[in-house]
């Protein structure tokens, strides 16, 4: 079960006044600084500029590939252990908007964690120590360790 805070909107849908429960200035400042490091080569400048400037806690020798994104409104709610790779343009999501609320919640990775090219971690969601999370899959649910998590609905098997 994903730990999520709901938060019930009234009159339109929530991103039209998403400005309300966050400052336009950090979404800004949070997007120019993803979108330089979606495509940075060094994998030490883009962990550098994500502990700086939003202030995600990310372990040593995690590497993010080309393209892979953390959320753009909630990036401090993303912790990820050590030797984890976020593969090519894997998304990790903090926030959900829908039309009569939105949510929140903090995504936490384990150690010597893979993370698949195109990836979606959605919010609240935990990824054991030592899983996979196959190219595609959408992590709707906790990961356990040493657990591979494929599909779309994800499915889990036992890494051999």
């Amino acid at each position: 079960m994903r730990a999520l805070k709901t938060k019930k909107v009234s009159g339109s849908n929530p991103l039209w006044n998403m400005y309300e429960t966050i400052r336009f200035v950090k979404v800004l400042k949070n997007v120019i600084i993803i979108e330089i490091s979606r495509y940075l080569p060094s994998v030490k400048l883009k962990l550098w500029l994500f502990r700086k400037f939003l202030n995600m806690t990310v372990g040593d020798k995690t590497a993010f590939a080309f393209k892979a994104t953390p959320d753009i409104m909630y990036p401090e709610l993303i912790s990820i252990g050590r030797n984890c790779i976020i593969g090519f343009n894997a998304t990790i999501l903090c926030h959900e908007y829908l039309v009569e609320e939105y949510r929140t919640g903090t995504v936490d990775i384990g150690d010597n964690v893979l993370i698949g090219a195109n990836a979606t971690i959605l919010a609240g969601v935990r990824i054991g120590n030592n899983a996979i999370v196959a190219s595609g899959t959408v992590v709707s649910k906790d990961v356990p360790e040493n657990m591979m998590a494929f599909g779309n609905p994800m499915q889990l098997k036992k890494r051999r």
